[in-house]
């Protein structure tokens, strides 16, 4: 079975917010849905997070190290087009374009074999894990309001993230963190995500240090980018005095990006994108690596539910997983899949037991939030 061709599906109209400033607007295009055909027929399904125009300048460079290649060896297959491109795109938006591809390649395999892709990354460790509610922190009475909502959908965990924590001052950011433990109670686990990635992050260890001792007061569980995403020492230096779990990593691309994080011990958890940081293969090779270490792993999940699943197949893979990232009310995750993703009596997802991801495109959504392309 060989690789006859690689489409793109570029998702667009129901984009959510993502705390940027000037983020709100639901027609810009970040996540971009790839298929990988065979000679047979065969199809699978993957998902980049980067734009249209940037997967497909990617698959000018990819396409001829691809193109009649071996559908079977997912592994293989995507090293070969990193190796291929050390000088022409090494990380980045070419990076992002393999990973989709990555993950499309595990997919067919998995359906080739009529198993699913968390067997085939080496077994199950468990058949659910417990997702998290990702959100955004928004003023107090808003933020009751909202909280309210992903208990009543049966989250027992959540992550608030982005404006206004960090960006008013430390009254604020403190006053957001009440409210949201007092509208949740003591059972439900609470995570935040200052989002040192936004442009032009101010903050430094010091703030980050005082910040975390009073999560550590309100028993958040851990503390997200409080720094700029390559601060690997100030992050190692938060870690030593930190009261609560450390993280990081949704912006790296390539196992050899996380590995001084983890090797250092700059963090307790390391939450690579799969959309972003190589797919399955290289998300897979990176995991053990943080295992290896005494390092969590948490697939970072704002994307899509091609994404979500793939998460779900890494997390069930990984001895030491406990949670997967899940957007709530997002369409890309929630609409253009089927079968949909569903919370269990208990707040838990279902690890997808059918053939490759255990998934497929709802053809009608994808063509509502495609407009056809």
């Amino acid at each position: 079975m060989r690789i006859a061709d690689v489409l793109t599906i570029a998702l667009r109209g129901a984009t959510h917010d993502h705390g940027w400033p000037g983020g709100t607007d639901p027609n810009v295009q970040y996540n971009t849905l790839v298929e990988v055909v065979t000679d047979e027929g065969l199809t699978g399904l993957g998902s980049c997070y980067t734009t249209r125009a940037l997967v497909e300048g990617s698959l000018e460079l990819l396409r001829p190290h691809l193109i009649g290649e071996t559908a079977l060896e997912a592994e293989r297959v995507s090293e070969k087009l990193r190796q291929s491109m050390f000088w022409l795109g090494r990380g980045g938006a070419v990076e992002h374009t393999i990973s989709g591809i990555d993950i499309a390649l595990w997919d067919l395999l998995g359906k080739a074999l009529g198993q699913p892709v968390s067997r085939l990354l080496g077994g199950n460790y468990r058949d659910r894990i417990k997702p998290y509610a990702s959100m955004l922190f928004e003023e107090p009475g808003l933020l009751r309001e909202k909280l309210a909502e992903q208990l009543a959908r049966g989250f027992r965990a959540i992550k608030l993230g982005w404006r206004p924590f960090g960006r008013i001052n430390r009254q604020y950011d403190e006053l957001l963190v009440r409210t949201a433990r007092d509208a949740v109670g003591d059972e439900v686990e609470l995570m935040v995500d200052a989002g040192g990635s936004e442009q032009f992050w101010p903050h430094g260890v010091s703030w980050a240090r005082e910040t975390a001792k009073m999560l550590g007061q309100y028993g958040v569980t851990w503390f997200e980018e409080a720094l700029r995403p390559d601060d690997r020492e100030g992050f190692r230096e938060l870690r030593q005095t930190s009261p609560v779990l450390i993280a990081t990593g949704e912006v790296l691309t390539r196992r050899q990006a996380f590995q001084p994080f983890i090797e250092r011990r700059a963090v307790d958890i390391i939450q690579p994108d799969l959309t972003k940081c190589g797919g399955l293969s290289e998300g897979r090779r990176l995991a053990w690596l943080a295992n290896d270490h005494g390092v969590l792993l948490v697939p970072h999940g704002w994307n899509t539910g091609v994404g979500v699943a793939a998460d779900l197949a890494l997390s069930a893979a990984m001895p030491v997983a406990r949670w997967v990232e899940y957007q709530t009310g997002v369409p890309y995750i929630e609409e253009i899949i089927s079968p949909r993703f569903q919370l269990d009596a208990e707040g838990m997802l279902r690890v997808p037991t059918g053939p490759g991801l255990g998934i497929e495109l709802n053809l009608d959504a994808v063509e509502r939030y495609s407009h056809g392309g």
